[in-house]
């Protein structure tokens, strides 16, 4: 399987950076040419409505270690996961380091065009995270 990290450095707290990207109702905010629209079904499970369908999507994060595991696909039952981490620097900086993995049945060139658009989202994280209070 292959992998492709990806680090964005952002003049904010470690804190204000992860309260930021842990909750899913702040995808639409950021992930702009992935989430197209963010909705709940009945029974409360988020779906995403992506360029390519709707798919059911969570995170689960810990504010402790800065961990925040994105996951996404067709059903529950096969969910993709997009590990990610946010790391403190100092006082006010922190970097948010997401790790995509090439799953079975994604070929190299949409692998690296997943890559290219998630590196096309992050000017949106920094001009959220970074915007004053």
């Amino acid at each position: 399987m292959n992998t492709s990290t990806h680090t964005l450095t952002l003049m904010a707290s470690k804190e204000r950076t992860f309260d930021f990207l842990s909750r899913v109702e702040n995808l639409p905010k950021w992930a702009t040419l992935f989430c197209q629209r963010l909705n709940r079904d009945a029974e409360g499970r988020h779906k995403v409505i992506t360029p390519q369908g709707e798919i059911f999507f969570r995170i689960d994060g810990d504010s402790r270690t800065g961990v925040i595991d994105m996951y996404g696909g067709p059903t529950e039952a096969s969910l993709a996961h997009w590990p990610t981490r946010v790391i403190s620097l100092g006082d006010n900086e922190s970097i948010f380091i997401f790790t995509a993995l090439q799953y079975p049945g994604i070929s190299d060139s949409d692998f690296a065009a997943q890559c290219q658009g998630l590196e096309r989202e992050f000017p949106h994280i920094k001009a959220q995270v970074e915007s004053a209070l």
